[in-house]
């Protein structure tokens, strides 16, 4: 299922690869300099400048080397790509920050979120029976932990309780752990390269 932008049509080829060289430009500058790269939204379509939540994340060689990023609309998503792209690169706690001679063998994936949409589940049964595997990125949250699970995690993971199970050892929860005070969200991406 993809995403729309406000004017109702996917992002074209063209705008996603303003983004694709936005993160790779950001990673890049990280290399270099030691920052992120400085963006300004005015510059960029409307589309690039809407307020949006995404996710980066780098592989090399199909391997994992770093993902980073906010359900929550922060900034431009032009913004918020190039801010990730350095994030995932230098800031992702799981690894050591990238190096130049990994620069040129990184993929660069780019996943933009849906709004969030918050989900009435009284239980873990309830979640289970509304939540479309696939399709659906979850978030729970309760006090001060959270964590969540972008849609392209159902390709490991494809059964809805072992899905569950990873989010809630992801958002700090015991896998046995339910309560009425957790908020549950769900949202779908776009997802390019």
């Amino acid at each position: 299922m993809s995403l729309k932008s406000e004017s109702g049509e996917p992002l074209g080829l063209e705008l996603r690869a303003v983004l694709l060289n936005t993160a790779s430009a950001s990673a890049k500058c990280g290399v270099e300099s030691g920052d992120a790269l400085e963006v300004s939204a005015e510059e960029y379509a409307i589309e690039l400048r809407q307020v949006r939540a995404s996710f980066v994340t780098l592989r090399i060689e199909g391997t994992l080397r770093g993902c980073m990023g906010s359900s929550d609309p922060v900034r431009a998503l032009v913004e918020d790509v190039a801010h990730n792209a350095y994030s995932a690169a230098f800031l992702d706690p799981r690894f050591f920050p990238l190096t130049a001679e990994e620069l040129p063998r990184l993929d660069i994936h780019i996943s933009v979120l849906s709004p969030l949409e918050r989900l009435s589940c009284p239980s873990e049964a309830d979640l289970l029976a509304v939540v479309r595997p696939g399709v659906d990125g979850l978030l729970l949250r309760e006090g001060s932990r959270g964590g969540t699970l972008l849609p392209s995690v159902w390709e490991p993971l494809p059964e809805p309780h072992v899905f569950l199970r990873e989010l809630k050892l992801k958002a700090g929860f015991r896998v046995d752990y339910w309560s009425e005070n957790i908020e549950v969200f769900r949202y779908t991406t776009e997802s390019f390269p």
